[in-house]
């Protein structure tokens, strides 16, 4: 964070509400040339600050719906299991997210899925035979509170 001014702090926070804005958008709202506007984008991704730039899909309307965390717990806690639990989850184009979390359960998975008639399908041909799966315990969102909240800096 110390390699970050206010300008680069205003630019990421432009960027994360829009991606698709121009150099001569952010220039101006920043108070630089495009010019020197471009080459600070231009760090922020050398640097790793910006990861990807993409386009944000109405889950509706690409017939996933319902999201839905499951909290997974593991039969063993090896690293063999854990790669290959990983690697699996990876490979699920249902699962937007997956972490491994401490607590009462070993991983919590982030899924859309169309609706709740096809909920028990999914389980059974993703969840469930992910390598050393013992117990799940699954929570359906009905509304998004906060959905993709910028990171302020």
């Amino acid at each position: 964070m110390a390699d970050l001014d206010t300008i680069d702090r205003n630019l990421l926070r432009l960027l994360q509400e829009d991606g698709r804005r121009t150099t001569l958008d952010l220039a101006q709202r920043v108070g630089l040339s495009p010019t020197g506007t471009s080459q600070r984008v231009k760090r922020l991704f050398r640097d790793g600050f910006i990861t990807a730039v993409r386009a944000v899909l109405d889950p509706r309307k690409i017939g996933r719906g319902t999201m839905v965390f499951i909290q997974v717990r593991l039969d063993q806690t090896t690293p063999h299991v854990f790669d290959k639990f990983a690697e699996a989850v990876a490979n699920a184009p249902e699962v937007l997210e997956c972490h491994m979390v401490v607590g009462g359960f070993d991983y919590l998975v982030k899924a859309r899925i169309a609706d709740m008639s096809v909920f028990q399908e999914f389980l059974q041909r993703v969840i469930l035979p992910l390598p050393g799966v013992r117990e799940t315990h699954t929570y359906t969102s009905v509304a998004d509170v906060k959905p993709d909240a910028l990171l302020l800096i």
